[in-house]
């Protein structure tokens, strides 16, 4: 067994450690993921501190970057005992990095973990990752020296076999390892263990002035460094049947209408995306679906919903549809990538509390398979939600929010609507329908609330029975009929069968 590997990497390490690093926007992951994939990355980390939720469902730790925190600091109160000399230890003032997060674990029936930057975090570290591997080595590593040094080798010998898989060892986070960390990492166990032996590997042996090198054999020739066997946990598991492939076609034009990564605004950028026939209709008939968008206008769909943080809809089209509201392009969460990445939250407008949480939802399905997330559900003051079905949605993740505002007519106002899910950090919502839902949000009276639209039209008449998506009617000072709406920037892009409409709806921010 001299070739056996000593580095098992779990899949895609070396950019999932540099996507916690700069924890760009909200990374959710499944417990088992935030697991074999934090050890190689807490050396970025000092804990701040925890609190738990009154139900226990949630815990939150807080961190900062350890640059941020002093390494040393001198005590003239303490002196050394006589005979023993100072360590020459590197002093760091600290206040280097200001880079915060915290970690919320959340305890479900598909239990997750979202790592998010704090409010008084900086953008971005003031440094690189490989200056913290530097600086200190990470638990996930030297793990693999640790479960080799209880074995009896040496630790010289563990360091030459790491030295033999460099990718390997980069990728862990190991560029800077040293043969001193291995022999830390593997000293409290020979202090349990004085009277053993210790050995280097089967098939290395100490040469004087290389220490541990492999010895040659016959077998080398034949033999690999490295065994044929790969770790089982190295691979990767199959895609899901329903995985769509991403799109290979241009999305270029899609750009200028979808949300700013580094925009700062107060209310969430809103998206109108649906698909219409050549008379403005959805579907052939109330709660009847019909299928309007062709193969790569699917597949746009799906890469728009990678692009928001929400997707919302009315609960006439969940009763009706039993929607996933999820991505699935090759790469989302669920779909080949971490966690919960591209998967947006369903958002369901239920004022009066309508939609069943049931476990055969395909929402909660969805959820628990590690596809996409739970829904949160809009509800009315009014709404009487019983407390089991409060605590089942709890239980996949979701929520209940109550909006307690409301407009003229009674309906609940989109400004509060927008207002509360801004406040639960949701920065971008795509606004997928039903006919409802969608012809209110296009009155004038919301249009500083819309950014953008985005229609699917296909090449059919569905009649005059179907659900028709339109604003209502308007007149201007005299009486005249006036267009309710003229969206502004619009682009027309064929695709497939379809042709895509893209336009801007509030007004573009006044210069100055």
């Amino acid at each position: 067994m001299a070739g056996y590997s000593l580095i098992d990497n779990p899949p895609n390490l070396a950019r999932i450690r540099q996507v916690i690093f700069e924890c760009k926007e909200p990374i959710e992951i499944s417990l088992e993921e935030f697991e074999t994939y934090w050890p190689f990355i807490d050396n970025v980390w000092v804990k701040q501190r925890s609190n738990s939720s009154k139900e226990g469902h949630c815990t939150t730790d807080y961190y900062m970057c350890r640059l941020r925190r002093p390494t040393h600091r001198t005590s003239e109160t303490r002196p050394l005992p006589e005979g023993k000399r100072p360590r020459k230890k590197r002093v760091r003032e600290g206040g280097m990095c200001n880079f915060q997060i915290k970690v919320v674990r959340f305890e479900g029936a598909y239990s997750t973990v979202t790592i998010a930057r704090t409010p008084g975090s900086s953008h971005v570290h003031s440094h690189d990752l490989d200056y913290i591997d530097k600086v200190k080595r990470n638990s996930g590593l030297m793990e693999f020296a640790r479960k080799e040094a209880v074995k009896g080798y040496l630790p010289s010998s563990i360091y030459t076999k790491f030295q033999e898989e460099p990718e390997k060892l980069f990728e862990a986070g190991g560029k800077f390892c040293t043969v001193t960390d291995v022999r830390n990492v593997s000293a409290k166990w020979r202090i349990q263990n004085p009277e053993v032996n210790l050995v280097p590997h089967e098939g290395y042996t100490y040469q004087k002035g290389h220490g541990i090198v492999r010895a040659q054999s016959a077998s080398d020739t034949n033999q690999p460094a490295v065994a044929r066997k790969q770790p089982n946990f190295t691979a990767l598991s199959p895609l899901p049947p329903d995985t769509l492939s991403f799109p290979q076609f241009p999305l270029e034009f899609l750009d200028a209408y979808l949300p700013g990564h580094d925009e700062k605004r107060e209310l969430p950028h809103v998206t109108l995306s649906y698909a219409s026939s050549m008379d403005s209709k959805i579907s052939l008939l109330p709660g009847m679906q019909t299928v309007l968008s062709g193969p790569e206008a699917k597949l746009m769909t799906h890469y728009l919903r990678s692009r928001h943080d929400a997707i919302l809809i009315g609960v006439g089209t969940v009763l009706a549809d039993n929607p996933g509201l999820n991505c699935r392009l090759e790469g989302a969460g669920g779909f080949g990538g971490l966690g919960r990445m591209w998967q947006p939250r369903p958002v369901v407008i239920d004022p009066t509390g309508r939609w069943p949480v049931h476990p055969e939802c395909r929402m909660l399905r969805t959820a628990v398979e590690g596809k996409g997330k739970a829904p949160w559900v809009i509800v009315s003051p009014g709404a009487q939600i019983h407390p089991q079905k409060l605590m089942m949605l709890k239980g996949y993740g979701g929520d209940f929010l109550r909006i307690v505002e409301y407009n003229q007519n009674w309906r609940l106002r989109w400004e509060a609507i927008l207002r509360a899910l801004a406040s639960e950090g949701i920065k971008s919502v795509m606004i997928e329908g039903g006919g409802t839902v969608l012809s209110e949000l296009l009155n004038p009276e919301y249009t500083e609330f819309i950014d953008s639209i985005i229609v699917t039209v296909a090449p059919t008449y569905l009649g005059r029975g179907g659900v028709g998506v339109s604003p209502d009617s308007k007149r201007d000072e005299q009486g005249k009929p006036n267009a309710a709406l003229n969206p502004r920037e619009i682009k027309w892009v064929p695709l497939g069968q379809n042709v895509i409409m893209c336009g801007k709806i509030r007004a573009a921010p006044s210069g100055g």
